[in-house]
């Protein structure tokens, strides 16, 4: 009955996660600016949509040049389903591709994806021009570029309020600093996956920016330049999506099957869970009170990093319960049959 009850609410309905990660939206749409709607402008814009989406997916700025996109790059047509222009400004050749074509495509290249389900990332984000210096907040003008930039490179961003308090926090050097720590109890309220920190500044007429990125316990930083702005913002986000890429990637039919188990599952759990693992072609095996056993495809390293998303807790092997004792057969009694033993999960989590 039970199992009845989790298949009819997955599959009606979609919870939030118990983490912050986010589906993307408009992650198979890709915005490419053009100066004309000539067919050559055309052309070349999707060239670049085409170039774009590939990096999005995949996080390999190698992948479109792989020889396997071969037939791809020459009719990019046959994984496009509508295209059309914006007026802007500015004006913008914009393309969706048809997400199960082109997944297809990808993967008949053997190049590994990233799902659409993606750790949501905080911005702390710090200008300073001649006018002065000012933390890009939620709503304010300045979010733009940034937001523009996040969905150009398949990140789901969030804006703090830039309130004054958290401009009290949000300075320099702290975001300039190794450590999360200033900015972490200020980040709560937001409930995001990853930090974000930057600091850019105008010299010499170019933007520069360095960057730190914390995601769990591991961190990366770099700096970036460009010349204004919203290419500065690009750079950035680029940079943050070829970083996270490979610990979220699924190579198709390289990793082999695992079988992964799930205490404390409840309704909402369930629907959760399924949509966190859809990329590594998650499929239920079976359900045992609230626990469940799920068959997927993937490294246990990727599905670590996933399963980090939605903060669940992995469970030691020492700490795995104890099959239940099989029934001795009674005296003089009919023999009746032995079921299979259950399947060993390789990995075990809890809620």
């Amino acid at each position: 009955m039970r199992f009845c009850k989790f298949v009819f609410v997955g599959c009606l309905s979609l919870f939030s996660l118990a983490s912050h990660a986010e589906t993307v939206k408009g992650l198979y749409q890709v915005r490419e600016p053009v100066s004309s709607q000539t067919q050559e402008e055309r052309d070349q814009a999707t060239q670049r949509a085409l170039d774009t989406l590939v990096l999005r997916l995949t996080g390999d700025p190698k992948a479109a040049q792989s020889p396997g996109l071969a037939a791809v790059r020459k009719d990019p047509q046959q994984i496009i389903s509508q295209y059309g222009f914006d007026a802007g400004p500015p004006q913008v050749l914009k393309v969706d591709f048809d997400p199960a074509t082109t997944e297809q495509a990808l993967r008949r290249a053997g190049l590994s994806l990233w799902g659409a389900n993606r750790p949501s990332i905080l911005g702390w984000w710090l200008n300073d021009s001649a006018e002065g210096s000012s933390l890009v907040g939620d709503g304010q003008a300045s979010a733009a570029p940034l937001r523009r930039a996040a969905q150009h490179r398949g990140l789901p961003l969030r804006l703090p309020l830039a309130d004054l308090s958290e401009q009290l926090v949000a300075t320099a050097p702290n975001l300039e600093g190794t450590e999360a720590t200033p900015l972490r109890a200020a980040s709560e309220r937001y409930n995001a996956d990853a930090l974000l920190a930057v600091h850019a500044h105008e010299e010499g007429g170019q933007w520069q920016a360095k960057w730190h990125l914390w995601l769990g316990d591991q961190k990366e930083a770099g700096s970036v330049q460009g010349a204004d702005q919203a290419a500065v913002a690009d750079a950035v986000m680029l940079a943050v999506s070829e970083r996270l890429a490979p610990r979220f990637v699924v190579k198709a039919g390289a990793s082999g099957e695992q079988l992964l188990e799930v205490q404390g599952m409840n309704l909402e759990h369930y629907a959760a869970l399924g949509r966190l693992l859809e990329p590594f072609g998650v499929r239920l095996q079976s359900v045992d009170g609230d626990r469940i056993l799920y068959r997927v495809n993937g490294s246990a390293e990727q599905l670590r990093a996933q399963l980090s998303l939605a903060k669940l807790q992995e469970v030691p092997a020492g700490q795995a319960p104890t099959p239940t004792a099989p029934v001795q057969p009674v005296a003089g009694a009919a023999p009746t049959a032995v079921a299979p033993a259950a399947p060993t999960p390789q990995l075990r989590y809890r809620w």
